[in-house]
């Protein structure tokens, strides 16, 4: 069993960052590169922390990980070296954990039963354990390839190639499927090619993933607009027999209603990220840069952050981040959000620590340019937000007649997205987006239109990549059902499942 007492022995330690000199001088991930024997003994004392709880909240499926990640086990095998046993146990949840453990926001950790008070030394680091059983894994080529050995002769078209849409395809080639993801870029993954930056996951990590579903069987074909010219919704229902719309939420949120939003120089977050990532990734100078310029975000969120961090290591003169709410505290409340639901704190990303300034309850009055028509400014105020009780309709209102000009030569709006893009898919599906910009479906995660089958973002919303594994296996199971009659694969999540929270 677990030691009951390792928090007690071992406080928590989060992985050591490289220094801000060196790293804002390159695009590789932020954390610093320890030896393998290094990495792993501080990695089985953190694991050593988990008490293994008599109910586990971190893999609760509406608490913690919706993935239902068998968290508390695969902690007690790394405290006893285990590595191997404990990488079959998280791959048997979570196709990709090396994603999750980068990337994922880890609601399991403040769900974690040593988060409930500050006095624990905070939660176990769930994160850092699952990336490291991962990469140990891929260090000593225990990550195979699962090649089913039973066909079941049917087709199934998985459109879209980020973290939904590979879980999805991987689930059903392994089931015997014949699977072809299509993807409208020249390259695959989705957001996690193009809208996660290098400094977050090297694209490394995502290439080694796709050759192990090829290796498996799944099929991959890139720069092909599904229901465009690419391959008709005519052709796409003749060659398959179900179709996975796993097309994400990429429509971002403008605010074309802040004077002076047309000048030059003002852009949405994505038009940023994906030139910079495109860079990377070999295809020469990006066509937004920030260099040499006064670069202001418009948005406290996870992709305020990335474009904060790409504008640091692009050579920007300053970057200042915008929040229209007020500063959040440093530790819950928990009157507003009690453990174990997601807490409402100040997140600092590493991106802050390196450069620049965040603002709270401030919002853009209006954009202001030059005789040439480029953006040289904005004006602010300081604002309150409030919800109508009404309409339930947030409200943002100036407090002050105060109004602040500060320098912006490159504005980004990372204010959120409005859900699926409109594209003619859909409309040769004959699906309509709901009133969120999202695709609905039955209990059985299937549309409108026969055979046709919806997860991740472009179901859910923008949401975090844990859920839209979760979603991509979920749907997998039922695809699988719709093929054969029956289905033995996992479906951790109902389409209908949320987060735990204060309503």
């Amino acid at each position: 069993m677990a030691d009951p007492n390792g928090f007690l022995s071992f406080p928590r330690k989060d992985a050591p960052k490289r220094p801000i000199d060196e790293r804002l001088g390159d695009w590789r991930e932020v954390y610093q590169a320890l030896t393998p024997s290094e990495r792993d003994t501080q990695v089985r004392k953190q694991a050593t922390r988990c008490m293994d709880c008599g109910i586990p909240f971190c893999h609760s499926g509406t608490a913690g990980c919706p993935l239902g990640n068998l968290i508390p086990e695969w902690n007690d095998l790394v405290r006893r070296g285990d590595w191997e046993l404990a990488s079959e146990r998280l791959h048997a949840t979570n196709n990709f954990p090396e994603f999750t453990g980068k990337l994922c926001p880890a609601p399991c950790e403040t769900a974690c039963v040593l988060a409930i008070s500050p006095d624990s030394g905070g939660a176990v680091t769930i994160k850092r354990i699952e990336e490291t059983i991962s990469e140990v894994a891929w260090d000593n080529n225990t990550v195979a390839a699962r090649v089913s050995t039973v066909s079941s002769g049917r087709k199934v078209a998985v459109v879209g190639s980020g973290p939904a849409g590979l879980a999805a395809a991987q689930q059903l080639t392994r089931a015997g499927h014949e699977v072809t993801v299509f993807e409208r870029d020249d390259r695959l993954g989705g957001l996690l090619r193009y809208g996660i930056p290098e400094f977050k996951m090297e694209k490394k990590v995502l290439d080694r993933r796709l050759a192990q579903l090829r290796a498996e069987g799944t099929k991959f074909v890139t720069g092909c607009e599904v229901g465009g010219s690419g391959l008709s919704v005519e052709e796409l229902r003749a060659s398959f027999d179900a179709v996975v719309l796993a097309v994400g939420a990429l429509r971002g949120r403008d605010a074309p209603d802040i004077p002076g939003r047309e000048l030059k120089g003002v852009h949405l977050a994505m038009e940023h990220l994906v030139p910079a990532n495109r860079q990377c990734e070999g295809d020469g100078p990006s066509s937004i840069s920030a260099e040499g310029k006064h670069v202001l975000v418009i948005g406290g969120g996870d992709t305020g952050a990335d474009c904060y961090g790409t504008a640091t290591r692009q050579g920007a003169l300053s970057v200042t981040q915008l929040d229209q709410y007020p500063k959040p505290p440093d530790v819950r409340d928990d009157e507003r959000s009690p453990w174990p639901t997601w807490p409402v704190v100040l997140r600092t990303y590493p991106a802050h620590e390196e450069a620049g300034e965040r603002r709270f309850a401030v919002a853009v009055e209006r954009f202001v340019g030059d005789d040439e028509g480029n953006v040289r400014s904005v004006e602010l105020r300081t604002v309150r937000v409030e919800k109508d009780p009404e309409t339930g309709l947030r409200q943002v209102t100036p407090v002050s007649d105060e109004v602040e000009t500060i320098p912006a030569d490159l504005v980004l709006l990372a204010i959120g997205f409005e859900g699926v893009e409109h594209m003619p898919l859909l409309d040769g599906l004959g699906l309509r987006l709901t009133k969120r910009g999202t695709l609905s479906c039955g209990p059985d995660w299937q549309t409108t239109a026969p055979g046709v089958f919806v997860c991740g973002d472009a179901h859910r919303g923008a949401s975090l990549v844990v859920w839209a594994i979760a979603e991509g296996r979920s749907v997998a199971n039922a695809v699988d059902a719709y093929l054969t009659g029956a289905s033995d694969l996992p479906a951790p999540v109902h389409p209908t499942a949320l987060p735990l929270a204060v309503v």
